[in-house]
């Protein structure tokens, strides 16, 4: 049996924590109108073995809370005496958009289209420029949790570049029920870090604005079985989750007229070519309109606000090689299984 190999202390931020250590770092944002400091917090936890970098971050859109309240459960269970490698926990990536409830920063751009960033560039491309360089590129390996927009509620979902082994190997340990197959979009954390050959995956989970238990529960459950893919901390599954199902593809399916949404289906539920999603009508009830599944698919993500404009986003529907019926059930299973987590959570932090 290979002898493990002690760990060394790890410098971050020109911080050194020790090993078996854990620290809260800061990195400086930027600077309020008052000159007051605005800083990111960043939790390391340095274990005695040697092992893999993982950062796990969340509120990169900074209206997105769910992640934020995934990587404290997460820091809450970890001992540094028993991990092998270094966890970097960034709860809150995008502190301007997150004290003014935003997705976006003040410059109303999108800090996850600003990456690498560039020293000289806006608000955003400073601010990513700063996190990528000085933390990002430390890594060996990402998980980037994310949310649905405001209005707008995601299934718990992976999305990864499946073509890169140890991207799709990451994303297949996390155990979701459903991944998404997703090429790498420019500007974001995701591609800029896969040109580093940095794997990286993005967990999409519930709404902005709004706490789901389900979606927190699986995003620490998925975090958890990823470090154990990784080495990184010992334990075995209560029970074992079904193979995730690959989407081919996924589609929005958008209003055709203004007006006001009845929703038929909901998220995770198999619809079929032709079914009837929605109804959307006037407030006057003098016209309807019948909105249609253009193919046989999952709800993956819809719109919560029943009020619509012409052209509006309503259902993300992904579609699968497997039979619907198959992933219904997986989705099923998956559902109850977080539920029970979700207890067992609840259960322990009463008990401390």
């Amino acid at each position: 049996m290979a002898k493990v190999k002690i760990n060394s202390s790890f410098t971050l931020l020109g911080e050194t924590v020790g090993v078996g250590e854990r620290k809260t770092l800061a990195l400086e944002a930027a600077k309020l109108y008052t000159h007051s400091p605005l800083n990111i917090p960043i939790e390391v936890v340095n274990g005695v073995h040697a092992g893999p970098v993982l950062m796990v971050c969340a509120a990169i859109h900074g209206d997105e809370l769910n992640g934020v309240e995934v990587v404290r459960q997460l820091l809450a269970k970890i001992d540094p005496t028993q991990l092998r490698g270094t966890l970097i926990a960034v709860p809150i990536v995008n502190v301007f958009g997150f004290i003014h409830k935003s997705r976006y920063l003040p410059d109303r751009r999108d800090m996850n289209r600003s990456f690498p960033g560039s020293i000289r560039g806006s608000l955003a491309g400073r601010m990513a420029h700063m996190f990528f360089s000085q933390v990002a590129v430390h890594c060996t390996h990402i998980i980037d949790l994310h949310t649905g927009a405001i209005h707008r509620t995601n299934l718990p979902q992976i999305r990864a570049d499946l073509s890169d082994d140890a991207t799709a190997q990451m994303a297949k340990a996390f155990g979701t029920p459903a991944v998404i197959d997703a090429s790498l979009r420019n500007g974001s954390l995701r591609s800029e870090a896969a040109n580093l050959g940095i794997p990286v995956i993005t967990y999409e989970a519930g709404e902005a604005l709004r706490f789901d238990p389900i979606a927190i529960a699986a995003g620490v459950q998925g975090v958890d079985y990823v470090m154990r893919h990784l080495k990184m901390s010992r334990g075995k599954r209560a029970k074992k989750l079904p193979e995730p199902i690959i989407a081919s593809s996924t589609s929005w399916v958008r209003a055709e007229v203004d007006g006001i949404v009845r929703a038929q289906v909901s998220l995770g539920e198999k619809v079929n070519k032709g079914q009837i999603l929605a109804y959307i009508s006037s407030p006057l009830g003098d016209s309807e309109l019948e909105l249609l599944a253009p193919r046989s698919g999952i709800v993956i993500g819809q719109q919560t606000m029943p009020l619509v404009n012409e052209g509006d986003a309503v259902f993300h529907l992904a579609y699968f090689a497997h039979a619907n019926s198959l992933v219904e059930q997986q989705l099923e299973t998956f559902i109850d299984e977080i539920s029970d987590i979700e207890d067992e959570l609840k259960t322990a932090e009463l008990n401390n």
